[in-house]
């Protein structure tokens, strides 16, 4: 199947650019599934669905989820509202989005081990999953076990296996896949309880969870201020090994790498929140940063040590006493208040940058976030957005400039065709190629006086964003493209 995404000046999204969206952020957040900016992304992972007792995946908050109303929809007793109607409205105007159900989380993974424990068990949970994702119209299952012990380690390989299995059944019956994907650990004393290189072949890809490598919880990992985030490692970390060298997000890559997962099916997570300390000294460190504290910031967005960066953005950031600095070697900022004795550890526009381009370089399958509402303003979504179009932009030589490529899907968004219309400049001949965002061409050079052209994705196209380029001697035009197979 073809579905076309066009976007203005040229635009494209990540091969995958996922958020997750928070159920409870329709409360006191006031955040809603239309206010998701769906041209700039390309899945929505929902968070979270619960266990239930008897091992079976349920509704996590059912009001929230499926009960809730919004203009246009229906009293009737069997009508579905809520955030999961919602998702289904906003893949009908947008049909390159898909959807993914997330189970479990910080919260709810505590039954994990048991559904994972026997044939029998496992059985039962992943039938629900199929049937849950058939009956709410998600395309796939994010299990976001936080996290496997030792003793279950075995079990969870063989948990992915079922549910995938289930899958791929139900997938047979509606003449589709359905995606499974899990929320991975960072740390490397949580990565040695997977067994990494028999559970990547049965995942779409995995969601690395490169965040909340330090906080205000003490213990040896946290034994002075530090970064939430990191890229790399910095040389004035002072903490010993292993937390000096591997936690940070490249290090993290590279073992998921090493255990045998392609790069391409590694999603590098970013955290749009930061990470606040409380009694920070004023003596020891630099800047507040690795200096000594006593537990979390008193303050926060929503819960006291936990900001979000719209609100960083406009209260925080070289304001009301707070100073930006930045960690070179590590590539992401932090603030300190002298006066309040705080230091926040945050992303914002500049690392986000750097990590964005990080994923180009990895040949990395796409970048993940945590979540949509602490970016209010798309901030840090538009970055996302506007360097994975640049690079496309660089890879091609292309300049950028208001496209006027026409594109359509012919004669029906079902027959795999994709039509192109060059714009109409009289007198041009135009040739026309089209590139995956690696700047691989994968069609063309094709010639054309003005006529329509045709492509039809051969066997091996994967899916993907690829970019369209017509040009002459001229000038250029591009538009962009999701290819979903």
């Amino acid at each position: 199947m073809l579905l076309v995404f066009l976007l203005a000046f040229s635009s494209s999204s990540a091969t995958k650019i996922i958020g997750y969206f928070i159920s409870w952020g329709v409360y006191a957040r006031d955040y809603h599934v239309p206010d998701i900016p769906a041209t700039k992304i390309t899945h929505i992972n929902y968070a979270f669905a619960n266990i239930s007792s008897d091992g079976k995946i349920m509704l996590g908050d059912s009001y929230a989820d499926i009960d809730k109303y919004y203009p246009g929809d229906s009293w009737d007793p069997e009508s579905l509202r809520g955030n999961f109607h919602q998702l289904i409205k906003l893949k009908e105007r947008y049909p390159h989005i898909k959807t993914l159900i997330s189970v479990g989380g910080w919260t709810w993974s505590w039954r994990f081990p048991s559904v994972a424990a026997t044939e029998s068990a496992r059985q039962k949970f992943a039938k629900s999953c199929a049937e849950f994702v058939v009956e709410y119209k998600f395309d796939g299952v994010d299990i976001d076990w936080e996290y496997p012990t030792a003793a279950d380690k075995h079990n969870f390989t063989l948990l992915l296996a079922t549910l995938r299995q289930k899958l791929d059944s139900i997938g047979t019956i509606y003449g589709r896949h359905y995606l499974l994907t899990i929320a991975a650990p960072a740390g490397p004393h949580n990565i040695v309880n997977i067994e990494v290189d028999s559970i990547v072949r049965y995942l779409d890809w995995i969601n690395l969870m490169t965040y909340d490598y330090h906080g205000p919880w003490s213990g040896p990992a946290d034994a002075v201020t530090n970064l939430n985030a990191p890229l790399y490692p910095s040389s004035r970390d002072p903490l010993g090994e292993p937390y000096h060298s591997l936690y940070n997000q490249s290090a993290t890559v590279d073992t998921y790498i090493a255990l045998g997962v392609p790069p391409q099916k590694l999603v590098l997570g970013l955290p749009f929140y930061g990470r606040g300390y409380g009694n920070v000294s004023t003596t020891g460190g630099i800047n507040g940063l690795f200096a000594s504290y006593s537990g979390r910031a008193s303050v926060g967005t929503w819960e006291a040590g936990v900001f979000d960066f719209y609100d960083l953005y406009h209260n925080y950031v070289d304001t009301n006493g707070y100073t930006r600095y930045w960690e070179d070697d590590a590539k992401v900022p932090w603030l300190f208040n002298p006066t309040a004795r705080i230091m926040i550890s945050y992303d914002d526009t500049q690392s986000i940058g750097e990590k964005v381009r990080f994923a180009i370089a990895e040949s990395l399958g796409g970048v993940m976030f945590w979540e949509f509402s602490c970016d209010r303003d798309e901030m840090l979504i538009d970055k996302i957005y506007d360097i994975l179009v640049t690079s496309v932009g660089e890879e091609l030589a292309l300049s950028t400039m208001p496209s006027k490529l026409t594109i359509s899907v012919a004669p029906n968004p079902f027959n795999g065709y994709l039509k192109i219309t060059p714009p109409e400049i009289h007198g041009d001949n135009w040739s026309v190629e089209i590139y995956s965002l690696a700047g691989k061409r994968v069609w063309g050079p094709r010639l054309s006086n003005g006529s329509v052209l045709m492509w039809r994705p051969e066997d091996n196209i994967a899916s993907g964003v690829y970019v369209i380029r017509a040009f002459t001697d001229k000038i250029n035009a591009t538009a962009s493209v999701v290819y979903l197979k």
